[in-house]
């Protein structure tokens, strides 16, 4: 496994750390004065390297895996996160996203970890796809039905819309395609496969899947799609979509991470994902040194992903 978990946590941190300073700004903003290195946002007196719940929420699972699966440990971590400043840049919680808010004091009230979260197109954004890449090593070796009920259960703690719970399983495969296949467009057929059966599976019918392009377009047509059609919303599809289009179009790490961040909008959650498929893709040795240099908790990220390492081996 190399240094997979290294890989996915310091590739997603920095990813996030991007893209926070311009998060929900639009890309015409943006496009002015577009981002090429790591920037505080002084207004907030947010340092450079400093990430968002993306990348907190992300350490809480990667930690909670150190013991095994346990979604009751998961649910423990999330909760320290928000109300006791857990794996968060600077000891202290921010930028708390308003659905994970309401799932967590419902998991925190005893609530069923199964219903928790939402389940409704306002459950339909990027939350759960967010923080679920460091599930990836754990679930790696496991049968289909194994992974897919793991990360239904994962992105079901905040978001169990079924949009969510299929872009999660979506990047998840990508990701493990991509590391037993060790070819994008190869990766990203068979994950075409794989939603395409879910589908079919699960008689999701409509007459407009929102996975339509995921599912219809080959790997020359989606990395063919002009920069106008890849939107940056919240939206699970849209983030999804976009992560996987910066690294269609781009050729190292350093590329991808900025060119996702610079799509504006929720640019530090598809920094964050992108960074992490691109950690995956290229390596955490390949991330510029001196954005590593100024990342918030590198050390700690460092432990976490070794002891993960050393238990997953």
């Amino acid at each position: 496994m190399n240094n997979l978990n290294k890989d996915i946590l310091l590739g997603t941190a920095i990813g996030d750390a991007l893209g926070l300073p311009i998060q929900f700004l639009e890309r015409e903003v943006v496009a002015k004065n577009p981002i090429t290195t790591m920037e505080g946002l002084d207004q907030f007196n947010i340092p450079a390297g400093t990430w968002s719940d993306n990348t907190s929420l992300s350490f809480c699972l990667a930690e909670s895996l150190c013991n095994g699966y346990d979604l009751n440990d998961i649910i423990n971590k999330f909760t320290k996160w928000m109300y006791e400043d857990y794996w968060t840049p600077a000891n202290e919680t921010f930028d708390i996203n308003y659905i994970n808010y309401f799932a967590i004091v419902n998991l925190r009230n005893n609530g069923s970890p199964h219903v928790a979260g939402i389940d409704n197109k306002r459950g339909n954004s990027d939350g759960s796809l967010m923080r679920i890449l460091p599930l990836v090593p754990y679930i790696l070796n496991m049968e289909e039905e194994n992974r897919f009920r793991i990360i239904k259960e994962i992105s079901s703690l905040t978001y169990r819309h079924s949009g969510s719970i299929l872009a999660c399983i979506a990047l998840c495969e990508f990701a493990i395609q991509y590391i037993n296949l060790q070819l994008v467009e190869e990766a990203y057929q068979a994950m075409q496969q794989t939603i395409l059966q879910l589908l079919k599976k699960e008689m999701f019918i409509e007459k407009d899947i929102p996975f339509k392009r995921l599912v219809g377009l080959s790997y020359e047509e989606f990395k063919a799609i002009e920069l106008k059609d890849i939107h940056s919303t919240e939206y699970v599809i849209d983030t999804l979509e976009a992560s996987l289009w910066c690294i269609f179009n781009t050729t190292s790490y350093k590329d991808a991470v900025l060119k996702a961040v610079n799509l504006g909008d929720d640019a530090n959650t598809v920094g964050a994902i992108t960074g992490g498929l691109a950690g995956i893709i290229y390596g955490y040795d390949t991330i510029p040194p001196e954005w590593l240099e100024v990342l918030a908790k590198k050390d700690d990220i460092i432990e976490l992903a070794n002891k993960l390492d050393s238990i997953m081996k």
